[in-house]
């Protein structure tokens, strides 16, 4: 390891004095961008992350001065990779870099490739308003490249985050579009319910009992099969309940659900902040009693 990273720091300083000479014939770039890729091997060799993603900024800043636009892309997204490990922010900042170079040289696809991955990098660092604004664009370029199911997870991504900061009626327009999306693909049918049930539950966050029974009437019409399903019922009983601000029925129906079909993290969380809102509600009728 040692030695790569003597490796590293030679052909760096090679680079280095490369730039700094006079060249006639201007090809002193491609030189030093060379010297410089061999130095960041050695250093990702070494495991001398930070190394390696500073080398590759040097790359990138070679190829741009030879106008190649696609390689700098590619070696601040090799940044990326390499501050990962030790630096979300870094890693950001280059990914950002990479998808500015991809706009411009119109390779929209790469670009939202790299977006939803800034987005992943914001959602593991907790940053939510950061993921959903990534999420987003990515969802945007994917549907200009009519990527529709890259296009649709990200959505998905933007939806979950949404509800989770209560943004109910942004979550519900996505998840009902992609569920009429799916209804409209033979492939995708059969998970038209799930997002139907994730725009019901966004519904019953609102708590307005005759919306979502609007809803309930609207997702039937969209899929006639729906009501049929244990999605449907659940997203009924639980409205229901909510109706007749019964908790006890409340609980029942999702322990009935959750029996058959588990419920994920994200449906708990937003179906105890119905019950909760429930619960508050049963003891302010007993107070006046």
């Amino acid at each position: 390891m040692g030695d790569q990273l003597a490796r590293g720091e030679e052909f760096e300083m090679k680079a280095e004095k490369k730039l700094n000479s006079w060249s006639f014939l201007g090809s002193k770039y491609e030189d030093a961008a060379d010297l410089f890729d061999k130095a960041a091997n050695c250093f990702k060799l070494a495991k001398a992350w930070d190394r390696a993603g500073s080398t590759y900024i040097k790359l990138a800043g070679c190829h741009l001065k030879s106008e190649s636009k696609h390689e700098a892309a590619s070696s601040n997204v090799d940044a990326a990779n390499c501050y990962k490990k030790t630096s979300p922010k870094d890693a950001i900042s280059c990914l950002e870099r990479a998808v500015n170079l991809f706009m411009e040289i119109g390779r929209l696809n790469m670009a939202a490739r790299y977006y939803k991955e800034i987005a992943e990098l914001n959602e593991s660092d907790q940053n939510i308003e950061g993921a959903i604004d990534n999420f987003e664009r990515a969802a945007e370029l994917f549907e200009s490249e009519e990527v529709t199911t890259s296009a649709n997870q990200c959505k998905q991504k933007v939806a979950q985050f949404a509800a989770q900061l209560e943004q109910y009626q942004k979550a519900i327009e996505i998840y009902e579009a992609i569920a009429k999306h799916s209804l409209n693909n033979n492939l995708l049918k059969y998970g038209a319910k799930g997002h139907l049930l994730n725009a019901g539950i966004c519904q019953l966050c609102k708590g307005d009992v005759v919306a979502i029974t609007n809803a309930l009437d609207r997702y039937q019409d969209l899929d006639p099969t729906f009501a049929g399903t244990r999605e449907y019922r659940l997203l009924k009983d639980v409205a229901s309940a909510m109706d007749e601000e019964d908790v006890e029925k409340f609980t029942d129906a999702v322990k009935e659900f959750d029996s058959m079909t588990p419920l994920d993290s994200w449906k708990t969380t937003l179906l105890l902040r119905v019950k909760e809102k429930l619960k508050a509600k049963e003891l302010e009728e007993d107070d006046l009693t």
